[in-house]
């Protein structure tokens, strides 16, 4: 950040000139850059132990020019008209310095002279940028305030000098600047309203690009009236406007504009648009044929093709015998030879770009088949059964497929062991057709077994099912034989006075797991009915033997009998 020297001796002495060079501790050198003393010695000037500087060279002044990062920055005796500021100790930190605020065009300039005037302050810092305001304190400080942001570094770079007015050695004329950030409300102010403005042209920026991006909106829809109706119905005629027409009418239906009234014209529309259907269909067969025609045209032009490469190698391997070959010079056969080798390979990338396309087709005709045969299924009953038939159906005319595809390969094996064993381009297409039908063999029979597995398994299956339908049929006739069984061997006369006291007794019971002697019984059933006896309760607990079971527990002389509550495991048994 430099700043310009004044410097106010004459240029015309160049004694004085070698003098204030010499103090400098550079070396005196004139205008042109010759040297003015040859007897000088750079250790007799007032800066010791800095190296002599060309003082012509570029860039020299009061602040040195830019330089990187990685090179410590030279402070020099800076010389104005009424001051002179001397650099501090290199050796010493630089000094420090507040966080910069945005937009900071104010610093704090302290360690002024007593006597320094604002005219001494311009003069100092005016060479740094042009300043717009300066507010000075009665303290030996002042704000400077300049008009760019880039001004405040080089004004930062003059902190830590020391000022000395004129020759004076008095201690009101001196002193240690010290160059500071200032946050002031205006800098703040402006920063802000460019912030603002850089918002609002990125705000505008976007949105254009945005509209750019935008694709465009439909035209609008007109509202519904009889007129627009009845010009409507026209357009729905005609092929050329049906596509903005039917546009329109949806529109009209979402919006909700049929009533009672127009529900007629509507109707009429609609069925404009549904007769739009078949000439829709029309033109998807048209094209469909257009492209069918253009394959078939493309596989003709390419057998043709393939035909003339045939009939070109034909005449290479014609070359190629001793009979043509042996009045070749070598140069010329390495030529046929090369030429032979690439006729051959486009030849083969043609024949299997064909074959390519003759798989396809057979491939689709098959996928025709299979959707018709899955129809077919569809349209037999769903039961294993007719499943089978199925596929006994499918394996039929895959066995059939099978037969004729071996057939021809065995034609062609035929042709080609009556055929001469020249390799002639007929031969190598037989080769190609006779892998192709191998390929094709080989894949039929791996469909013929696995359709042979599947008819197995299902098969199989069958044979599962019938199996489970006659245990479950067996064990069904078993359920029925015993319900009808179980009424002849338990009858008894029951009455409700009976079936209660068996309920109370199973409930007893089936709370005490290890049983309960008669009396203990009994006792339970006198403070419900005071009139039964032990003899009775015996009986009944006797006539149920599927539900009540006597045990006897016990050692010796405490052996003793029990009664225990056994429906439930009858019913397991069962």
């Amino acid at each position: 950040y430099a700043l310009k020297t004044a410097v106010s001796m004459p240029m015309s002495d160049p004694n004085a000139w070698a003098t204030a060079m010499n103090n400098l501790g550079m070396a005196p050198m004139s205008m042109t850059g010759q040297p003015i003393m040859s007897d000088f010695d750079p250790s007799l000037g007032m800066m010791t132990g800095i190296a002599p500087m060309n003082p012509m060279m570029p860039g020299l002044g009061i602040l040195p020019p830019p330089v990187s990062q990685d090179m410590p920055i030279v402070k020099e005796i800076i010389h104005c008209k009424s001051c002179t500021l001397f650099p501090p100790n290199p050796n010493l930190p630089p000094p420090a310095t507040r966080e910069r605020p945005p937009g900071c065009k104010t610093v704090f300039v302290g360690g002024l002279p007593e006597n320094a005037t604002e005219q001494l302050i311009v003069e100092v810092f005016e060479q740094c940028g042009s300043i717009i305001a300066i507010r000075k304190s009665k303290k030996n400080f002042c704000h400077i305030r300049f008009t760019e942001e880039h001004t405040v570094d080089k004004a930062l770079f003059l902190s830590g000098y020391r000022v000395r007015l004129g020759s004076s050695t008095d201690k009101k004329d001196t002193g240690r600047l010290h160059v500071d950030f200032a946050q002031a409300r205006d800098d703040l102010y402006e920063w802000e309203c460019r912030q603002r403005m850089l918002a609002r042209e990125e705000r505008h920026r976007r949105r254009i690009e945005e509209d750019r991006l935008r694709p465009p909106s439909p035209p609008p829809i007109v509202h519904f009236s009889e007129h627009e109706c009845s010009q409507l119905g026209e357009k729905l005629k005609d092929d050329s406007k049906f596509a903005e027409a039917v546009r329109v009418l949806l529109t009209w239906v979402d919006r909700g504009e049929v009533n009672r009234r127009n529900a007629n014209n509507f109707y009429s529309m609609i069925q404009s648009s549904n007769s739009h259907i078949r000439r829709l269909m029309n033109e998807k067969a048209a094209h469909e044929k257009e492209m069918e025609e253009a394959k078939e045209k493309f596989k003709n032009a390419l057998a043709g093709i393939l035909v003339q490469f045939e009939q070109i190698v034909s005449v290479f391997h014609a070359a190629s015998k001793q009979k043509a070959w042996d009045h070749f010079s070598k140069a010329q056969r390495k030529n046929l030879d090369m030429w032979r080798k690439q006729a051959e390979e486009i030849r083969n990338i043609h024949n299997e770009e064909l074959m390519g396309i003759r798989r396809e087709e057979e491939m689709e005709m098959s996928d025709d088949d299979m959707e018709d045969a899955l129809d077919s299924k569809d349209s037999d009953d769903s039961g294993p059964l007719a499943q089978v038939e199925a596929l006994k159906e499918e394996n039929d005319s895959l066995r059939c497929q099978l037969d004729a595809y071996r057939n021809e390969v065995e034609l062609l094996k035929q042709e080609q062991g009556k055929a001469q064993p020249q390799r002639s381009e007929e031969d190598t297409t037989r080769q190609q057709q006779l892998s192709f039908l191998q390929q094709a063999l080989q894949g039929m029979q791996k469909q013929l077994l696995k359709l042979r597995e599947d008819l197995k398994q299902r098969e199989t299956e069958l044979e599962k099912n019938s199996e489970e339908k006659q245990q479950l049929e067996s064990q069904i006739q078993s359920l029925k034989d015993r319900i009808q069984a179980f009424p002849t061997s338990h009858a008894l006369p029951v009455s409700y006075r009976r079936l209660s006291v068996w309920g109370i007794i199973s409930t007893f019971l089936h709370v005490h797991p290890f049983g309960a002697s008669i009396e203990y019984i009994c006792s339970y059933l006198q403070r419900l009915d005071t009139k039964i006896s032990t003899t009775e309760v015996e009986t009944l607990l006797g006539r149920l033997p599927c539900t009540f079971k006597q045990e006897l527990t016990g050692v010796g002389a405490s052996l003793e009998k029990r009664w225990k509550f056994c429906g439930f495991e009858g019913i397991k048994t069962a």
